[in-house]
């Protein structure tokens, strides 16, 4: 309850309204119904186990509004949970350590970012994703930079964003992820985003 009344503020304070708030997986679903929010930041673990009630509602709730961008709050690191929330679609859905509010602007624009249908895994959870590949796992044919453009890239960072964040050109960002593209095997395609296909190779789809 007060961490739910303590976001609500934080949201206000952000200048994001919010429509509902709910204690438990089915009130997520009837208020995503109800509503039809910009977006649903949900915790993984609800009522009754606190285990990942929260993921499963947050599902059901997509397959009942196609395309909801959804943000799902975990304490610990969780793969299998971040796996399983973007295996049926990347597009508008982020996964964030409870931790990641502390840095209320990074969190406020996280929020934004997926609203608006973007990516957005934390980087502890990107940090473990890469650190259990295999020596034949796609990930291993990548240089180390290529390795550091993907990871921001499964951030939900763009192009400008990632060349800030590792001081280099957008042109040498747009080469890198062509490099990622063709060891991945990811040709041209009208129907596929290979941005979003790169990620899920990344994690493991």
């Amino acid at each position: 309850m007060l961490l739910r009344e303590g976001l609500v503020r934080l949201l206000a304070d952000g200048g994001i309204e919010t429509v509902a708030v709910v204690g438990d997986g089915p009130g997520l679903v009837r208020a995503v119904h109800d509503q039809r929010p910009d977006l649903a930041l949900v915790d993984v673990r609800m009522p009754p186990t606190h285990t990942d009630e929260g993921l499963r509602a947050a599902l059901e709730a997509r397959a009942g509004q196609p395309g909801l961008p959804i943000l799902v709050l975990s304490q610990y690191v969780e793969e299998s949970y971040a796996t399983e929330l973007l295996s049926g679609g990347s597009a508008a859905m982020g996964y964030l350590l409870k931790e990641r509010v502390a840095d209320v602007a990074d969190f406020l624009d996280a929020m934004r970012r997926v609203a608006a249908g973007g990516t957005v895994i934390d980087p502890e959870v990107v940090v473990q994703l890469l650190s259990r590949r295999t020596r034949e796992d796609p990930l291993h044919l990548l240089t180390a930079r290529e390795r550091d453009v993907l990871a921001l890239m499964a951030e939900g960072r763009s192009n400008t964003a990632i060349a800030a964040r590792l001081g280099v050109s957008e042109g040498a960002v747009e080469k890198h992820i062509s490099g990622i593209f063709t060891k991945f095997g990811l040709e041209p395609a009208a129907d596929d985003h290979r941005r979003v296909l790169a990620v899920l190779t990344f994690l493991g789809r």
